[in-house]
Formats: C-alpha cells, sequence, structure tokens
C-alpha cells in the first residue's frame, strides 16, 4: 500500500518526554507509515534542529516508529562523521531510517557560516554520497578527492540492513544524482506532471548506467487541513511565510489546503504518477489535529488505490 507519514517536528523538539512520546503513539494508532523530519544548521536567521539527532530522538521514543530524514544537508557536513551517526543510529534502531539528502542552499548564508562555498555544494555532495555508499559496507576506505582525503577510514559495525539513501531536489542534477547514488528520489515543491517526468527519468538514467532501478519514490508537500477551507489555507500560508520569508503565492500551485477529502484529491495524480511514499506537513489546529487529518487522507488514498504494493 501507498505509504503516507507526518511531519511534526517542531512539536517533537520538546523538552517533554511525555509530550513527544504522546505525540508519536498518536501517529502510531492512527496508523501512520513513518514520521519524516527535516534539517537545517542555522536556516533565516538560526532556525532549525540537526536531522539526524531529531531521527535518534522518535527512534529512540518510540520502538516501531519509522523514521525519514527528509532532507539532510549532507554537503555541510563531513562524510565520515555522517556515517558514524547511521552507523551508531543503526546499532539501536535497525531498518526504522531512510536519509534523504538535499544539496540546500535556500538560505546561503547558513551554507557559507558552516564553511562551505555556495558554488561547490553540488560537487561536495557527490563526493559524500561516494564516500558514504563506500563506508556503509565496512570496507576501509582510502580516498583522495576534491574535498576530502581519507586514508584507512572505517566506519564499524556497518549499518545492517544499509540505511536507504533518497536523493531530494529537482532537475537533470536530481536525475544524475538518483540514477548514480541513490536508492530513490525524495521530491518537494514539484508538479504531478513534473513528478511523472523526474521518475521516467531517473528509472532510464539507472537503467543506462547499468544499476539496479531505484524502488523508492516519494513527495513531501505542505498542506493545511481544516473543515473550513479559508482556515486552512489560511494557515499554511501563515507558516510557509514565517519559515521561507517568501509570500505564500510563490508556492500556492505545489502545495494544497482543504479538507482530507480534498487534500487526498490532490495528491491522487502524484500516487498515478508514481509517488508510493507521501509525507504530509500539514498546517492545522494543533499537532494532534493534523495527525488525525492526515490519518483520513491516509485511509481516503488507500480506499482509492487498494491494489498499489508498498
Amino acid at each position: 500500500m501507498i505509504a503516507v507519514g507526518v511531519s511534526v517536528h517542531d512539536s517533537l523538539m520538546t523538552a517533554d518526554p511525555s509530550a513527544r512520546r504522546h505525540l508519536l503513539q498518536h501517529a502510531h494508532d492512527a496508523g501512520l507509515d513513518h514520521v519524516t523530519v527535516g534539517d537545517h544548521v542555522s536556516f533565516h536567521g538560526g532556525t532549525g534542529f540537526d536531522g539526524l539527532v531529531a531521527a535518534t530522538a522518535v527512534l529512540a521514543t518510540h520502538d516501531e516508529t519509522n523514521v525519514l530524514v527528509g532532507v539532510y544537508q549532507l554537503a555541510l557536513r563531513h562524510p565520515v562523521l555522517a556515517a558514524r551517526q547511521l552507523s551508531s543510529i543503526s546499532q539501536i534502531a535497525p531498518g526504522r531510517l531512510v536519509l534523504g539528502v538535499g544539496v540546500g542552499g535556500e538560505d546561503r548564508s547558513e551554507v557559507t557560516n558552516s564553511g562551505v562555498d555556495p558554488s561547490t555544494r553540488g560537487r561536495r555532495l557527490d563526493e559524500s554520497l561516494g564516500l558514504l555508499r563506500r563506508l556503509a559496507t565496512g570496507e576501509t576506505v582510502d580516498h583522495s578527492g576534491e574535498f576530502f582525503t581519507l586514508e584507512g577510514a572505517s566506519i564499524l559495525p556497518s549499518p545492517d540492513p544499509i540505511v536507504p539513501l533518497v536523493i531530494g531536489g529537482s532537475g537533470a542534477a536530481a536525475v544524475r544524482r538518483t540514477a548514480e547514488f541513490g536508492d530513490g528520489w525524495l521530491g518537494i515543491f514539484c508538479s504531478s506532471r513534473r513528478f511523472a517526468q523526474t521518475h521516467e527519468e531517473i528509472l532510464s538514467a539507472a537503467a543506462d548506467r547499468g544499476r539496479p532501478l531505484p524502488t523508492w519514490f516519494g513527495l513531501s508537500a505542505w498542506c493545511g487541513l481544516d473543515s473550513d477551507a479559508t482556515a486552512a489555507r489560511r494557515m499554511v500560508a501563515d507558516q510557509m511565510q514565517s519559515l521561507y520569508n517568501l509570500p505564500y503565492e510563490k508556492f500556492e500551485h505545489v502545495t494544497t489546503s482543504g479538507t482530507p477529502e480534498d487534500v487526498a484529491e490532490w495528491f491522487a495524480p502524484y500516487v498515478e504518477a508514481g509517488a508510493r511514499h507521501l509525507t504530509i506537513v500539514p498546517a492545522a489546529g494543533s499537532a494532534h489535529l493534523g495527525i488525525e487529518a492526515v490519518a483520513e487522507v491516509r485511509a481516503l488514498l488507500h480506499k482509492q488505490f487498494p491494489a498499489i504494493p508498498g
């Protein structure tokens, strides 16, 4: 079946462990398939949180919840340190993490203040992905590249199973990167037509390279959810404008708002285009109301697409 998860990361980052447990138990009891956390070092003046720390908090708080990091700013980290974190997470929660990675760059100062030249982000990410792949096998790695030099580097124990790497982003670079390094692709802010096109381009590019075809295709989307359509739109507009420092009209064509029925209808073309892992970032009256609405969307999509395998 189609996997549907929720992103409630702001509510998860609380010093109240009982509130965090209650939130994750609610998502689990509602039947949601995963929780998605984001990642930023210092976004638009200092906001954000570490995606792998947030993922660990979720995995350690609830024994059955799966986590998608969507997406980790790998270009701003050293790949050996990231590989160690993945190994450690896999020891406590094997098989429950999917790592989405991205090139970042929406906030240029986040990149420069991390000591990275923004013009090199894509090349750094490519080199890091290649190293993560090698380090995940447990092999000893010698490497002399444009950005990183490794001598006899190894990360043990190697994750078992290996943490899937899914590539975030859009355009030709995301297609190439997924075909070369990824187990799948995570789209955001794209139309269903663009999703379908990217899906086919990735499969074709992977086949041309003789790699196993990626099987993980997902979409993250902001959604205002309320029985009142006007209120739903207002909530998602307010949250997105606050986070991205841009007018909501810049995003309106790749987001949606309304009742769970409205939102499920909006997602249907993406499912038809190949999306099998959906994350809803709900703007609702509360985190718990958002979870309940996302669960309704999930039920509606499962009813509409009962024969689609997970």
